[in-house]
């Protein structure tokens, strides 16, 4: 690359997972020599960059810029301070926030005019952001947030429509052309794509799709070691040009930096992880289902009594619900019979830290990507327990390509969980058990320590992920060059 500056700008969704990796890959940009990496983002969501900035200033890695939007939820008739995916779950709000997410082109286009940047960085949920970004001729790449497996598996159902060709709910169907056979069941995907005809879900689906296949190519939080045969055929049969450049946690090198990598803990992470060190090696489950997924009081209840049977040691994150309760559904008397065994934490925690320690042996995930991809660079097999978006995808690579998870039995995509759909004390206590102390616990976990060495190498100097955002950079740089003579 020539002396000029290379300018990346990253415009990532409003909601934690979604802007966690877009910081993490803006450090990997601004790591590198003469790169300048600017954030844009809305007036609430400007702490979860600065914070993270903040810490940077002690470390070895360059600050990251943020430029701010105005968010227009009065516009669309959102309450004020709806600025984040987190506060937006309700089908009705929801929409409004999409809505509202579409008007931020102007601005983007009035930026982007004034800067010219290199290339943007714009989150899936801006499928509008090709064209802004073209309308300059500056080159836009997608973030999904996903792996290449999930991206290629949603694409064959949204070509196919394999789920036309069964008549019942439970009636498996085969993914039709991808290099494994992989089955799913139409409760698995949103009804919106196999119920009906034409839904807001669809048309959004379509659009994402069609604008990505028009965009400069689409960057993915992984590493090809991972996943060969699908990084192969993202590229090869769904013709996509890509960048495997994760896993991008790995970008958080400091304890500091991985602390705070999420929201403010709410526990002092050292007495978290001082609990953790008297724990021996491989012995504890750690539970947590993401900052979006929301079980219902009876469902935890049920995790709480499998927690208590399976006789593991365990730290479970429990989100508190709108009205601040989050013991009602324990039952009675379970932390005082699991003090010194078991961890109840309500709020955020430094995930990665937690991850990372010895005493860690199994993961009970929601298989959201950011999540998994951190339990596998971790080298931790995970009990999977898929909600909605693209986790029974995740589900599907970990347990049946990787082989290093086990299935709790989620049988429905529902952002919001019913009564009907609850797992049972005795399929959750039998996951519990098998990923820790099964017949195959051990070659699972050998398996996940492997994957770990190379996620870690994918990232070095000269790996396949550190080398692919080096071939980005002087692709992009030589276009710009040549636009200029």
């Amino acid at each position: 690359m020539g002396a000029e500056e290379f300018h990346v700008v990253l415009f990532p969704f409003m909601a934690h997972g979604h802007m966690i990796p877009i910081l993490d890959i803006a450090r990997l940009f601004a790591a590198r020599d003469n790169v300048k990496a600017t954030i844009i983002t809305t007036p609430l969501n400007v702490t979860n960059f600065t914070k993270d900035n903040e810490s940077n200033m002690e470390s070895s890695a360059p600050i990251v810029n943020i430029e701010v939007f105005r968010f227009p939820a009065q516009e669309v008739g959102l309450p004020e301070g709806f600025e984040n995916l987190e506060k937006v779950m309700k089908p009705e709000l929801l929409n409004k926030f999409f809505k509202a997410a579409g008007m931020l082109n102007e601005q983007l286009e009035q930026y982007l005019e004034k800067i010219r940047p290199n290339c943007l960085v714009a989150d899936m949920f801006f499928p509008w952001a090709t064209e802004s970004a073209a309308k300059f001729n500056i080159p836009r790449l997608v973030f999904h947030g996903t792996s290449n497996f999930a991206l290629c598996a949603q694409e064959i159902v949204r070509l196919y429509k394999p789920f036309k060709n069964v008549t019942s709910d439970k009636e498996p169907f085969v993914l039709p052309s991808l290099p494994h056979d992989i089955q799913m069941r139409r409760l698995q995907i949103p009804e919106d794509l196999w119920k009906y005809d034409g839904t807001e879900f669809e048309k959004r689906m379509d659009s994402l799709k069609d604008s990505e296949i028009k965009s400069y190519g689409v960057l993915v939080n992984s590493f090809y070691e991972l996943e060969p045969d699908y990084a192969e055929f993202f590229k090869k049969e769904l013709g996509r040009k890509t960048w495997n450049i994760g896993p991008v946690s790995l970008s958080n090198r400091s304890v500091k930096e991985k602390s705070q990598r999420e929201k403010e803990p709410l526990i002092d992470q050292h007495e978290c992880l001082k609990w953790l060190n008297s724990k021996k090696p491989d012995s504890v489950v750690y539970i947590c289902f993401g900052s979006t997924a929301s079980f219902i009081a009876p469902q935890l209840h049920e995790v709480a009594l499998a927690l208590e049977a399976s006789g593991q040691e365990f730290i479970w994150i429990v989100k508190n619900d709108e009205n601040g309760r989050s013991k009602e559904w324990l039952p009675p008397g379970f932390e005082q019979r699991t003090e010194g065994k078991g961890l109840v934490i309500r709020g955020w925690v430094p995930q990665v830290l937690i991850l990372e320690h010895e005493a860690i042996g199994a993961f009970v995930t929601h298989c959201g990507w950011n999540s998994t991809l951190e339990g596998i660079s971790a080298g931790v097999p995970m009990v999977t327990w898929p909600i909605f978006a693209e986790q029974f995808y995740n589900e599907k690579l970990v347990n049946q390509i990787l082989n290093t998870g086990v299935p709790v039995g989620a049988k429905k995509w529902s952002r919001t969980p019913s009564i009907e759909d609850i797992i049972k004390m005795e399929a959750i206590q039998k996951a519990l058990t098998d990923i820790m102390v099964g017949t195959e616990a051990e070659e699972r976990r050998t398996r996940a320590k492997k994957l770990k060495i190379l996620a870690y190498k994918a990232v070095e100097e000269d790996g396949s992920s550190y080398s692919d955002l080096t071939a980005l950079m002087n692709e992009l740089s030589a276009n710009r060059l040549q636009e200029q003579q």
